[in-house]
This record gives C-alpha cells, sequence and structure tokens, in this order.
C-alpha cells in the first residue's frame, strides 16, 4: 500500500502516479489534496507520512512543485525516512542505501515520463541489508 499527498503543484502529476499504480496493481491511499486549488502542502504530507510511519502503508510518495517542501515536512515525522530525487540512481541508491521509505518529487521540476521512471525505481529497488547501511540507519534514528 502506497501513501499518497500533494499539494495544487503536486496535483497533475500524482494523478499520472496514481495511474501508474492502477495499472500496475498496486494499492494506494491518497491524503490529499483533492484539485489544483491552492492549498498548504504540510496537511498532505504529513498525512501521508503519518500513514506509512504509523503501518497503514508500507512507503508512500509525495509531490509539490520543487519536492522541498513536503519532503521537509514529511521527515518531520519519527520513523520516516523521505528523500527527495529527481533522477533513477538518486531512488535506487536511496532504497538501497537509504532503506528511505517515502519519495519526494518536484513536479515543477521533472516531467511525467522520468517522475514515472524514479517511482518505479523507488518502488522495485530493495534495502540492501548491508551492515554499514544499516548501521547508518540506526544512528540516524
Amino acid at each position: 500500500m502506497i501513501a499518497l499527498g500533494s499539494d495544487h503543484g503536486g496535483y497533475d502529476l500524482k494523478q499520472e502516479v496514481i495511474g501508474y499504480l492502477k495499472e500496475k496493481g498496486i494499492g494506494y491511499r491518497d491524503f490529499g489534496c483533492t484539485g489544483r486549488e491552492s492549498c498548504d502542502y504540510p496537511e498532505f504530507g504529513r498525512a501521508a507520512a503519518e500513514a506509512v510511519a504509523g503501518g497503514e502503508c508500507d512507503k508512500g510518495i509525495v509531490i509539490c512543485t520543487t519536492g522541498i517542501g513536503i519532503s521537509i515536512v514529511a521527515n518531520k515525522v519519527k520513523g520516516i525516512r523521505c528523500a527527495l530525487c529527481a533522477d533513477t540512481v538518486s531512488a535506487r541508491l536511496t532504497r538501497e542505501h537509504n532503506d528511505a521509505n517515502i519519495l519526494a518529487m518536484g513536479a515543477g521540476i521533472i516531467g511525467k515520463n522520468l517522475a514515472l521512471s524514479i517511482v518505479e525505481t523507488f518502488l522495485n529497488t530493495p534495502f540492501s541489508e548491508e551492515e554499514k547501511h544499516a548501521r547508518r540507519i540506526r544512528a540516524i534514528e
């Protein structure tokens, strides 16, 4: 189950991600927003992050115009390791090395095709389980 959250700046890209998840048969829960009207990203980023931290969802994807604000909000929730990614290498490495549980993207920074490749990479890359990475994650927490 994937938790989704966006503000108005990330709404259209979130709809593309929803289409991808449906196509792949991946369950999701959308914590908002519900349209292009101006809104505040903290409400929706926090709700998605709390669903992941609480175990209601396995991973999350949060989107705003830059991805910066919504990633900061998500990382304020205990147990969340949210990574802002604008390329597939970062998406792969943050899963392998950091066991990131939420992906943040900037809809004004990347286009649909790249975003969906980043989502696919993030969702399909497992944590490496290497001791050095596990040790670093423990140190973060």
